[in-house]
């Protein structure tokens, strides 16, 4: 349903200008609001500073150049140097305060961002696209940062000169204004046009970058399968598709600018043909206007069409910013985080795991657990069965409520789950996957997750206990040797075994492995099976398995058939039941 919603978003045009998206950008801006302040201080002094120089100009031309006096002319001169380097000065401080504004506003967005979506449901994580999560983290921010610095105060500083030189042209001579606005009701109607059409095309742009990430991604993370299965023809023709498709949206909205910008230039050349038409022939019948005057206006209609023009453009940035805002909030606004009402500190539990009557769903009338009950007792070691899609990795999923159940009641030391503060819970909770994730970071790291509780003694020390020690320090650099991305430079069964001691130095309560030996060599199966005794040893653990070896030792096995519990007993127990669903596996496995 968010992803729905998500995608309603990319796809509606909207308006030319969303007031509401807009508000809530500049609301980020509060934090800064001196910088704010002084950079739109400087775009009106830079207004005035700008209008300044063809007044002077002006004067100039008609007082000294044109009597040909020459008292006077040099400090006028001198007059728009120094406004000039005034300008640049001041230009300079708009500039560098209107980024940093813009980097600053997106550091707090890219956080608060970054820190919503660590905090989603597994649901939505696992329904989302990786690539349109990472584009809306990274490029949709930057261009947010461009709705400071190159939109926003942009458009008001060009606004603000207009405004300023439209002034004074109607107070130095009020018919040459008429003149020269006479085309300006055609060029604004232009650029609302082409305003409406470039949001469209810039909503389309976004939609076609954030495909484009998300399949560069996924086949970059998927490229094994693709050279094993000989997919790369087939996937470098859906690329080819995804990359026009992105490319055709850039050139539509390179065909509006085509079109507006020679539009613009020639309605600006016609009002500056006027200008000299008009005033020229004033000048040489009646002399009504002056020489001086005629230059002056055709460097401010300069000044009043050229920001005029730009203004389409930022504003177009602007949008850009609104297109990117919508995406951003969109993602802020979706409520898909696990509730944290609990407040029960959970670091003096026991363990006792109590699973009444539950059932869950995935998908709407897809039921994967259908009214399961069991009870792990503290200390106890629980191994859990069956094929796959019984619902046994479900059952880790709920403990560590990455999902909220259907019905029924899970308690942990007869205290409901919900009542504890998750946070609490967690970190009493250790997991061993079956795909173990390891960041391009040192195995130190990676097993302490740069906890600064757990020191690098305590990981040699752990690592020691449970037997794991030398492997590690055969490694180039020991503990501090970089696995890189996904930890591709061990073996799968050196990725477990760095899993096992992560687990076991965090001192869980409660230790969950996820078919850890499913897909390993005999020798690191050995390290694990070491590992997993002492790690299990006077804690609550439950293990997921299908190699029925592994679990020979544990203190009970649940049987689990398409969501419910079928069998539960020991290892010799379900075994005697002859044609059971337990001994039926056994008997695949070993006959």
């Amino acid at each position: 349903m968010n992803n729905t919603k998500e995608k309603n978003t990319e796809n509606k045009s909207g308006k030319a200008f969303d007031i509401a998206v807009f508000s809530r950008i500049l609301h980020y801006a509060k934090k800064y609001r001196w910088q704010f302040i002084v950079t739109s201080f400087a775009a009106i002094i830079l207004s005035f500073l700008a209008t300044a120089r063809p007044i002077i100009l002006i004067q100039i031309v008609n007082k000294y150049i044109t009597p040909k006096e020459e008292s006077g002319l040099f400090f006028l001169i001198i007059l728009m140097l120094g406004l000039l380097m005034l300008e640049v000065i001041i230009q300079f401080f708009f500039v560098y305060l209107s980024n940093w504004l813009g980097q600053h506003i997106i550091k707090n967005i890219r956080q608060e961002l970054f820190n919503h979506i660590i905090h989603f449901k597994m649901a939505y994580i696992d329904t989302s696209s990786v690539g349109r999560l990472v584009t809306r983290v990274v490029s949709d921010l930057e261009t947010i940062a461009s709705f400071f610095s190159q939109g926003l105060f942009m458009i008001v500083g060009d606004i603000l000169k207009m405004l300023v030189v439209i002034i004074a042209m109607l107070i130095i001579n009020w018919q040459l204004a008429l003149i020269t606005f006479t085309v300006l009701p055609i060029l604004i109607y232009a650029t609302k046009l082409f305003q409406q059409g470039i949001k469209k095309t810039f909503q389309e742009v976004r939609k076609q970058v954030a495909n484009l990430n998300s399949f560069v991604q996924e086949r970059i993370s998927g490229m094994t399968i693709i050279q094993l299965f000989t997919r790369e023809k087939t996937e470098y023709q859906k690329f080819k598709q995804i990359n026009t498709n992105y490319k055709n949206a850039y050139i539509k909205a390179i065909w509006y600018y085509s079109i507006f910008f020679p539009v613009a230039e020639v309605l600006s050349s016609i009002s500056i043909g006027l200008l000299v038409w008009y005033g020229g022939l004033e000048a040489a019948t009646n002399q009504s206007v002056a020489p001086g005057e005629i230059i002056g206006f055709i460097m401010m209609a300069q000044m009043l069409f050229r920001p005029l023009r730009q203004i389409a453009d930022k504003f177009n940035t602007l949008q850009m910013g609104i297109v990117a805002g919508e995406r951003i909030f969109t993602l802020l606004d979706t409520n898909s985080r696990t509730t944290r009402k609990g407040t029960l500190p959970a670091e003096k539990i026991k363990g006792k795991i109590v699973f009444d009557n539950v059932f869950f769903n995935y998908l709407k009338d897809e039921p994967v657990l259908k009214g399961i009950s069991f009870i792990v007792n503290p200390g106890e070691t629980v191994a859990i069965v069956g094929a796959t899609g019984a619902g046994k990795s479900t059952i880790i999923n709920l403990i560590n409520r990455f999902y909220d159940i259907d019905k029924g009641h899970i308690l942990i030391d007869d205290v409901l789950i919900k009542k504890y503060d998750l946070t609490s819970l967690r970190n009493q909770i250790a997991v061993v996957l079956q795909d173990v994730f390891l960041f391009s970071d040192s195995i130190v790291n990676n097993i302490t997750l740069k906890d600064p509780a757990i020191s690098l003694e305590d990981v040699e020390q752990a690592a020691k206990q449970i037997g794991i020690d030398a492997f590690i320090k055969e490694l180039p650099g020991g503990y501090n040797y970089n696995v890189k991305e996904r930890g591709i430079m061990l073996s799968s069964g050196q990725r477990q075994l760095i899993a096992f001691l992560r687990a076991y130095v965090s001192n869980p309560r409660i230790l969950i492995l996820d078919e850890a030996t499913s897909s390993i060599d005999s020798y690191s199966e050995q390290l694990i099976q070491q590992a997993t005794d002492k790690i299990t040893k006077d804690r609550t653990s439950i293990i997921i398995a299908h190699r029925l070896a592994t679990i020979t030792k544990a203190d009970r096995i649940l049987v689990m058939h398409q969501g419910k519990i079928v069998e539960q007993g020991t290892h010799n127990e379900l075994l005697a039941t002859e044609n059971g669903f337990y001994y039926n596996l056994y008997k695949e496995q070993f006959q």
